[in-house]
C-alpha cells in the first residue's frame, strides 16, 4: 500500500520550457559573446524577445530533438545538457583549425575555464568557421550506454576529429562549472545570481525566468491535490534536479511551500553537496536513487547514510515515485519504489511509448490523475 509520493518538479509540476530556453542561450552566449569564445560579439544582447528566444532554442537543440536524445539515454540535468552540447560544439570549431594542432594540444592538456575559452576564441576568429549544431545527434547516435558515457564520449571525439588524446571532458570541471554558472545568470537573472551561485555575474543585463513560472495544472488544483494527499494521511516530498532557489521560490510564490516539510524536498544542490563532500565515484543525479532517496528519508539520515541503505529497499514498494523522464524511472526502480509517469514534460504525449516499453506502473495524462490512481 502506497503511503509516500515523492514528485519530480519539472514536467510534473511546473514547465520545463524556461529552463530549456535559458539552457539554449548559454551555449549560444557562450559562443558568440567576447566573454567566452567571442565568435559574434556584435549579435549577441541580453535583453530579447520571445520569438528570438524560441528562434536561438530551436537552432541549438534543433527543434528539441538534441534536448530529446539525452533525456532517452537517462539525461535529466539541464546544466549536463549545456556542456554536452557547448563541448562538442567547441570539439568541432578546434577540428577546423587542424593546422594550429600544438596549441589545441595545449588547451586541452589541463582543465579548461573562461580565460582558456578567451584565448581559443581569439585564434578561432583568425579563421571562417561554421557552427553547426545538427552534428550532435549525428556524432552521439555513437555512444553506447547511459549518461556516464557521453561525457565519455567527448574525449573520444577529441581524439577522432583532433587526435588529441585528453581526459579534459569526460569529468565536471571547470568547463562544465562555467557553463552552469551563464546558465543561471539566464534562468535567475541579475538580482539572485549571487544568492544561487555565490559568485556576481559575469554578463549583467539578464531579468531572468523565476518569476515566468508556468504550472502544468491550475496551480489551485494542484494546491488541493497536496491538500487531498495529505488529507489521506500520506506523506507528501519533493526530488528534484532544480537547484533549491529555482525550486523554494516558485514553491513560495504558489502557496505551495505549506503542504511540504523542508526535510524532505531535496533538489540539486543537496546532490551536488553530497557528490563534492563524499567524492563519489559516480554521479549522484538522477537516475542515481540518491534524490529520492534522501527525500524520502529525510535531511536527518545523513547523506552518507543514504548511499549505504541496500537496493532495492524493503520498504519500497510503499513509495510512489512521480517523474516525467526515464531517468526518473530507473531511479525509482532501483530502489524498489513504484513508478507515475506524467505525459506533460518535453515529448508530452508521445513518451507514452518509452514508459510502456520500461513498464511504468502507472502512466498519467498530468499531475491530478494521481487521485484517480490512489
Amino acid at each position: 500500500m502506497i503511503n509516500t509520493i515523492l514528485f519530480d518538479v519539472d514536467g510534473v509540476l511546473l514547465s520545463e520550457d524556461h529552463y530549456f530556453d535559458a539552457s539554449a542561450l548559454t551555449v549560444w552566449e557562450m559562443l558568440l559573446s567576447s566573454n567566452y569564445l567571442g565568435l559574434n560579439p556584435d549579435q549577441f544582447k541580453t535583453k530579447l524577445t520571445t520569438e528570438e528566444v524560441s528562434e536561438i532554442r530551436e537552432n541549438v537543440f534543433q527543434r528539441d530533438l538534441v534536448l530529446k536524445f539525452l533525456k532517452s539515454r537517462g539525461l535529466n540535468a539541464n546544466w549536463d545538457m549545456i556542456y554536452l552540447t557547448f563541448a562538442h560544439q567547441l570539439i568541432n570549431l578546434l577540428s577546423q583549425i587542424k593546422d594550429e594542432s600544438e596549441e589545441v594540444s595545449n588547451w586541452l592538456s589541463s582543465e579548461i575555464n573562461r580565460e582558456t575559452l578567451c584565448e581559443i576564441g581569439k585564434k578561432l576568429n583568425d579563421y571562417k568557421l561554421k557552427i553547426d549544431f545538427s552534428l550532435f545527434n549525428k556524432d552521439f547516435k555513437r555512444s553506447e550506454g547511459g549518461k556516464e558515457n557521453l561525457f565519455k564520449f567527448l574525449d573520444q571525439l577529441a581524439l577522432e576529429k583532433l587526435g588529441v588524446k585528453t581526459d579534459v571532458f569526460h569529468s565536471k570541471g571547470e568547463l562544465w562549472s562555467v557553463c552552469e554558472h551563464v546558465s543561471q545568470e539566464w534562468y535567475v537573472g541579475d538580482a539572485n545570481v549571487f544568492s544561487s551561485t555565490g559568485r556576481p555575474s559575469v554578463q549583467k543585463g539578464k531579468k531572468g525566468f523565476l518569476e515566468d513560472e508556468k504550472t502544468l495544472a491550475l496551480a489551485e488544483k494542484i494546491k488541493d491535490l497536496f491538500s487531498w494527499l495529505l488529507g489521506k494521511g500520506l506523506s507528501i516530498g519533493i526530488g528534484t534536479g532544480r537547484p533549491n532557489l529555482e525550486t523554494i521560490k516558485p514553491f513560495e510564490h504558489l502557496g505551495w511551500s505549506q503542504y511540504f516539510n523542508p526535510n524532505h524536498i531535496i533538489t540539486a544542490d543537496e546532490v551536488l553537496w553530497a557528490q563534492r563532500n563524499l567524492k563519489a565515484e559516480t554521479a549522484l543525479s538522477k537516475p542515481h536513487p540518491y534524490t529520492y532517496l534522501q527525500s524520502y528519508y529525510g535531511k536527518e539520515k545523513s547523506a552518507m547514510e543514504c548511499l549505504n541503505i541496500q537496493l532495492p529497499i524493503t520498504e519500497g514498494k510503499e513509495i510512489l515515485v512521480v517523474g516525467d523522464s526515464l531517468a526518473d524511472l530507473l531511479a525509482a526502480r532501483r530502489m524498489g519504489a513504484v513508478f507515475a509517469a506524467v505525459l506533460t514534460g518535453l515529448s508530452g504525449k508521445d513518451a507514452r511509448q518509452d514508459f510502456e516499453k520500461h513498464q511504468a506502473d502507472y502512466i498519467l495524462d498530468t499531475v491530478l490523475d494521481l487521485k484517480k490512481v490512489l
